[in-house]
Formats: structure tokens, C-alpha cells, sequence
């Protein structure tokens, strides 16, 4: 059953809502929520919806400290990551990524990655963003990008940037620990010895062999009958 303008006025005049004007001198008063005849039921419908959105947000004062500090720390990792971590990055990179002094390839599969080491704590930046969020948060794929570090004992001495591209996450991954390993090389030739044993200077050439015409993948072919 459609409601009148005038019993849509009625309900909304036991409405109190908060003035916007600036002056304390005059209070509010309900009189503002008085509807000519001409106003549409759109724009009183309209006015509802906002004065419930207003009822349910929670003011921020009425919110527990552990809360509040809450909300204030997501605030920070928001500014520091997106546009904020892209800027930290190009700032500790003048000139991009060739124009740094340690610099190392590292290919798997069909995935190339660009490293740069930087003395630091031990970041790690993929794509101009952390890894961890980068590599979906995977432990595996994470150590990958820190085991030649870790080989060393360099896990906090140094900041590693990347630029990858082609394959997958996993391959990409494995490319990043092979430019790792070789970046630390260019650093000190000492370092050769102790990763070349545990493999991690080896490239790996394993690859997806192709598909051929006439098979349904590289050497499953179709069932054969003799008659």
C-alpha cells in the first residue's frame, strides 16, 4: 500500500539528525525534515537510507583503544604499500634496475628475473611489492628467494629487488633464487664455493617439452586400431 507524502513527513519528523550548520546558537530542530507536496517519495527515500547509514557507522570515539590502534596500524601498512611502496622502491633504485652496480639474471622454465642487492635488513620486492603478498604468502616459493642468503648467513644484510617476468609463480620463484645466488658472486668470489656445492649457481634447464601435430600432448597420441 503506497504511503502518503504527509505520513512519510509524520514518521520523519520523530527523526533527530545532527545540524550541519555551524552556528551553536541555533538548535536543530525537526522542522528541517518538513516535506513541501512537491518533494518526490525518491528524495524521502533517499533521506532514509542516509539517516540509517548514519545510525549504523560506529563513531570512532565510542570504539576501544585496542581497536582504534588497530584500525590506525592497517592505515599504515595501506600507505605503505600500493602507490607508497612503488615510490620507496624507485627511490632506493636511481636510474632502474641497470643502472645498479649489483646486478644478476636468473632464468627457470620460462620465467626471467632481474635481481639487484642493496645492504639492508633483508626485503625482499618483486614487481614493486612485497613478496610475500607478490607469492600469494606460499612459505616455499618465499624461501626460494632467500636460501642463497641463508646459505651465506646473509639473511640481514641485504634488500633484494626484482623485476620478473614469463612462467609461472613457482618458476618465477626459482628464477629469483638462481639471480640471488649469482648477484652474491659478483659481490664476493668466495661465496662461489659454498653455493655452487649445495647447487643453487646450476641452471635448470628442465622444460615443458611441446606439443606435436597429430598427438594430443607432447607424446600421448590417440588409440590405435589395426582394423
Amino acid at each position: 500500500m503506497a504511503l502518503s507524502v504527509s505520513s512519510l513527513a509524520a514518521a520523519l519528523s520523530h527523526l533527530s539528525l545532527p545540524s550541519t550548520s555551524t552556528s551553536t546558537s541555533k538548535p536543530h530542530q525537526a522542522s528541517l525534515l518538513r516535506l513541501h507536496p512537491s518533494t518526490s517519495r525518491r528524495a524521502v527515500s533517499l533521506a532514509l537510507r542516509a539517516s540509517a547509514a548514519e545510525a549504523a557507522e560506529p563513531a570512532e570515539a565510542d570504539l576501544p583503544a585496542e581497536e582504534v590502534v588497530a584500525v590506525e596500524e592497517e592505515a599504515e601498512e595501506d600507505a605503505v604499500s600500493g602507490f607508497a611502496l612503488r615510490k620507496y622502491v624507485k627511490q632506493r633504485l636511481p636510474g632502474g634496475f641497470a643502472a645498479q652496480r649489483i646486478t644478476a639474471t636468473g632464468r627457470r622454465k620460462t620465467a626471467i628475473a632481474r635481481v639487484v642487492l642493496q645492504e639492508g635488513t633483508g626485503k625482499v620486492f618483486v614487481n614493486f611489492r612485497d613478496a610475500k603478498e607478490y607469492l600469494q604468502g606460499n612459505p616455499m616459493w618465499m624461501e626460494y628467494c632467500k636460501v642463497p642468503l641463508v646459505t651465506l648467513g646473509f639473511e640481514n644484510n641485504y634488500d633484494v629487488f626484482v623485476k620478473v617476468h614469463g612462467g609461472g609463480l613457482s618458476g618465477q620463484a626459482q628464477a629469483i633464487c638462481l639471480g640471488v645466488a649469482r648477484a652474491l658472486v659478483k659481490i664476493s668470489t668466495a661465496s662461489k664455493v659454498p653455493l655452487r656445492s649445495e647447487g643453487l649457481l646450476t641452471r635448470d634447464t628442465r622444460i615443458v617439452e611441446r606439443k606435436k601435430a597429430g598427438l594430443k600432448k607432447a607424446r600421448k597420441r590417440p588409440q590405435f586400431s589395426k582394423r
